[in-house]
């Protein structure tokens, strides 16, 4: 596949850009892989990306029931950070973070991640409370975090309202640098480039009906749309909808779906410098490439597989904006929209082998999927290549809700589960 680099955009300038060819092969499925992901998203596409340049395991297929990245990936707020109060979770987004750093130079594909900085602010004491103890938790783990005062919040943020006299004052901060936003869109086109330029197969519109399992126990394929194609490992990366394929396989899963909405602006000049995210009030906000004002909710108090939420709750997100940012009350709103978030009793993800041999998932990220796209695709591409967790992923097996040692995060997500 052609490389991208400044010599050759500008050779290809001249020809009218008539030379690029297909990003990705779509090729028909072979009959068998070693290797199947149910999923394309980010998460599915890293983990066939690091099978193949990691472990050498290039006859693998990424089976997708729709297009590609047209699932939570496309529908995120496309926030990165590290900042999670728990041992094991800062191990695991903070070697995403890492990978985010060098990401556009390793697929050679911009993914237009922008360390500007993610704010967590503090409303009243409880806040800052909590708040101070995931600095003290994340200095521990060698992860960046630093308090900030009302003033110095809105030095590094100049909209943001720290009068006072709001519903919800603004009394400190917490900043990490390093935090900051990528391309979503970008992420999931430069995986699905990279992979199948060392050989994996993306193949869209092939859902899965059914799991084939030998009369040993082990998994030997999966039905789908085009027929049966069968397989030596199967890797289920699917988000809201992990239960309904587990369960195809036998497996019960501690897993949740709630719809998680979220909206953008019509597009102005740059005005807001960081990405702002508030536990208490359930709302953040960040501005795009494009201009637009990237807003998120909170999750709906249901369970449901609709990607459309309660209009009460982008109601109530706007409200708190508007009075966090009052320069911002005179915008319109273009579009809102939902996804499929799936969530586990202690808000934690699953990344592991389970029951069924050769049956592995990737789960339970609830509403910081995306963050944590390349490395999540890279310890579970180890877990599957070496039928072992990476020692980064070994504690967010599915056995610990039957052992009890849990991961409780709640309070890390910035928005409600």
């Amino acid at each position: 596949m052609r490389k991208f680099s400044a010599f050759a955009i500008a050779r290809e300038a001249l020809r009218g850009h008539k030379g690029w060819g297909v990003q990705w092969a779509s090729p028909e499925p072979r009959s068998e892989y070693d290797v199947i992901i149910i999923g394309a998203g980010g998460h599915g596409l890293a983990t066939a990306y690091y099978l193949a340049k990691e472990h050498g395991i290039t006859n693998v297929a990424v089976l997708e029931k729709g297009w590609l990245g047209g699932g939570n990936t496309g529908r995120n707020t496309t926030i990165i950070r590290s900042n999670y109060l728990y041992d094991e979770s800062a191990g695991i987004y903070d070697h995403a973070l890492k990978l985010w750093d060098g990401l556009s130079q390793d697929l050679n594909y911009n993914v237009m991640y922008s360390a500007r900085g993610v704010m967590m602010l503090a409303h009243n004491v409880h806040d800052v409370q909590v708040l101070q103890r995931h600095i003290h938790a994340n200095r521990l783990n060698g992860v960046d975090n630093e308090w900030l005062t009302p003033e110095q919040a809105k030095d590094y943020c100049p909209p943001l309202n720290i009068s006072g006299q709001t519903r919800y004052p603004v009394i400190g901060a917490t900043l990490q640098r390093r935090g900051g936003t990528a391309r979503h869109d970008a992420v999931a086109w430069g995986y699905a480039r990279a992979a199948s330029d060392r050989g994996v197969h993306i193949i869209q519109n092939c859902e899965v009906t059914g799991t084939r399992r030998a009369p040993q126990g082990h998994i030997i394929g999966v039905d789908t749309s085009k027929g049966f194609i069968g397989a030596k490992k199967v890797g289920v990366v699917a988000a809201g909808h992990t239960s309904v394929l587990m369960e195809m396989a036998d497996v019960r899963m501690p897993l949740e779906s709630y719809p998680l909405q979220a909206m953008v602006s019509e597009p102005v000049k740059p005005v807001f410098p960081c990405v702002v995210m508030s536990n208490t009030v359930h709302a953040y906000i960040s501005q795009s490439d494009k201009g637009e004002l990237v807003i998120g909710a909170g999750t709906d108090q249901y369970t449901s597989y609709s990607q459309a939420g309660g209009l009460h709750i982008i109601n109530h997100t706007v409200d708190a904006i508007c009075e966090m940012f009052p320069m911002f009350r005179r915008m319109k709103m273009l579009r809102s929209w939902g996804g499929i978030v799936d969530v586990t009793p202690d808000r934690s993800p699953i990344l592991a082998k389970t029951p069924v041999q050769g049956l592995y998932v990737n789960c339970g990220w609830g509403t910081g999927g995306f963050k944590a796209t390349p490395g999540s695709g890279h310890v579970f591409a180890h877990t599957i290549a070496r039928d072992e967790p990476h020692r980064i992923n070994a504690p967010f097996t599915l056995e610990r809700f039957r052992t009890g040692r849990l991961i409780d995060e709640a309070a890390a997500a910035a928005v409600a589960h």
